[in-house]
């Protein structure tokens, strides 16, 4: 089985917040670490995940984008707006508040996964498939996953 990484929706779906006990070929990805930790429940809740983060970086399991990765997230991300207007017959339409940020972070998510040749696993079909138009990140539904 090659390595895969969950998307921040599909932690929350399928209620999966024990991360020290995933399978093998399971990478975690340092955005959706962040995703977490963010909205963690109270301080002890973060604190889990900051010494999750410490645990998956000091084996290298844990997906942090790099330069390369930021790089090729801001094309996309210019590329999916031009995509948009063309859609839009020249005006952009306003987004929903935090959607462009969730698009940046779901980029960021898959250019990096790319990089590590790992397969991202997600309930967030529509924007991932938007994005792998621009880069050929491997994605799976986590319904055809689970």
């Amino acid at each position: 089985m090659p390595y895969f990484t969950y998307d921040t929706s599909v932690l929350i779906s399928r209620g999966l917040t024990d991360l020290r006990g995933m399978p093998r070929k399971f990478l975690l990805s340092a955005i959706v670490l962040m995703e977490l930790m963010a909205s963690a429940r109270d301080r002890s809740q973060r604190k889990v995940y900051e010494q999750m983060f410490r645990v998956y970086g000091a084996d290298n399991t844990l997906i942090v984008p790099d330069a390369d990765d930021w790089l090729l997230a801001s094309k996309i991300l210019f590329s999916l707006t031009h995509f948009r207007r063309g859609v839009q017959r020249g005006r952009l339409k306003p987004l929903p508040p935090g959607a462009s940020q969730r698009m940046a972070l779901d980029v960021l998510i898959a250019v990096s996964a790319r990089r590590r040749k790992a397969i991202v696993v997600t309930e967030n079909w529509h924007d991932f498939r938007l994005i792998q138009r621009y880069c050929n990140a491997s994605i799976v539904r986590a319904s055809e996953f689970f």
